[in-house]
């Protein structure tokens, strides 16, 4: 067995490759960094370090790498050959894959080929339809060769420490949930796959807990001066800001899917857990990255900020860390200092902060949490 997975970073080595291999399946990593590729070529094997409660070390092997913005013909064949199609690209860059995926598929239905499941794995709710759509544009008839099936993810993989090459250190946690809808019955081999029914629960527990509390951990974290998340989230303060934000989105969720209270606060000290993992060297600063896409209407913090007032509450909490990650200025960031000086270019033009908003939000003016987003993005 053969899959081809679009994304050879440390989330594609340390997360989606190592449980592909482990399935037993030879696995070809695409991506547009030819140092990367060409050391994954040179390379036998590679090290995935799991850290945490009962650590291990896997050793992957079977592996092999193309370039796929210098070799087109040759990507093409390997999604012609591939059993298995999956990403870690990140979601923005999902519509710039599609294209090339569309060819690949075109062969395979001109091969008479087996329809191919197609899966994206990221931090996105439905990824892979946002991956579909796309590639239906350039082939209309992707469907009659490819199973898009959407998935839920679940792994920190820390920045890595330099030096390692391909090895990978992550935590020893890991959710890997697929929709079955799609697959009519015939599902994969795939054991570390957690095969359900219904994937939006899964997913938008996932994003409104996992996503949510790291990203609050960070921009709380950063607030205060603190390097890590680990150390961010012993710190009592900080703790307890996490632990409100968290107990808002425990509300949506407990009242959208009908989640037992207490199971979903187990799933939040387990989450709190693998935050304060002191073998996670985990940056507030990479954890941070990005405030624009973080912010925007159906992410960690605006997404279920907007349902909470829909429903009626008032989401305090989520509001206090929208305006935490409104003050990250991380130098390095290009998103930060763009937000930053688009908050510096509206602020003290009530009409202007308005707009802002809605341009970063998404949230419109009559929206149930336009008034308090407005006064978070107006105070400095």
């Amino acid at each position: 067995m053969r899959a081809l997975h679009f994304g050879a970073g440390n989330i594609g080595r340390g997360f989606v490759g190592v449980l592909l291999h482990e399935a037993g399946y030879e696995l070809v990593f695409a991506d547009v960094a030819a140092a990367l590729i060409d050391e994954i070529n040179a390379r036998e094997s590679y090290t995935v370090h799991e850290v945490g409660q009962q650590p291990r070390d896997v050793t992957v092997t079977g592996f092999s790498g193309v370039d796929s913005a210098a070799d087109p013909e040759g990507l093409r064949e390997q999604i012609l050959a591939a059993d298995l199609i999956t990403t870690a690209v990140g979601p923005t860059i999902l519509p710039l894959i599609a294209p090339a995926i569309a060819e690949g598929l075109r062969a395979r239905a001109e091969a008479g080929a087996a329809r191919v499941p197609v899966m994206a794995c990221e931090n996105a709710i439905n990824a892979t339809d946002v991956l579909a759509a796309a590639i239906r544009e350039t082939y209309p008839e992707a469907d009659a060769a490819a199973v898009f099936a959407n998935t839920a993810v679940d792994r920190i993989v820390p920045a890595q420490e330099p030096g390692q090459g391909l090895d990978v250190t992550v935590e020893t946690y890991h959710e890997w949930a697929v929709e079955t809808p799609p697959f009519e019955g015939s599902t994969p081999e795939i054991p570390g796959v957690t095969w359900v029914e219904d994937l939006a629960p899964y997913i938008t527990r996932k994003l409104f807990t996992v996503n949510t509390g790291h990203a609050a951990t960070a921009y709380c974290g950063y607030a205060a001066g603190i390097g890590t998340i680990a150390q961010a989230l012993s710190e009592p303060g900080i703790r307890e800001q996490v632990e409100a934000v968290l107990a808002e989105t425990k509300t949506l969720l407990v009242e959208r899917f009908g989640f037992a209270p207490s199971t979903q606060q187990e799933y939040v000290e387990k989450i709190l857990t693998r935050f304060a993992n002191p073998h996670l060297p985990d940056t507030t600063a990479r954890v941070g990255r990005a405030p624009l896409r973080k912010l925007s209407r159906r992410e960690r913090f605006v997404g279920p900020a907007a349902e909470l007032a829909e429903r009626g509450h008032h989401p305090e909490a989520l509001l206090s860390a929208i305006g935490q990650a409104l003050r990250f200025d991380a130098p390095d960031d290009p998103e930060a200092q763009q937000l930053q000086e688009r908050l510096t270019a509206a602020r003290g033009d009530e009409q202007a902060v308005r707009r802002l908003v809605t341009e970063v939000t998404g949230v419109e003016d009559g929206h149930p949490l336009f008034d308090a987003l407005t006064e978070t993005f107006a105070r400095p």
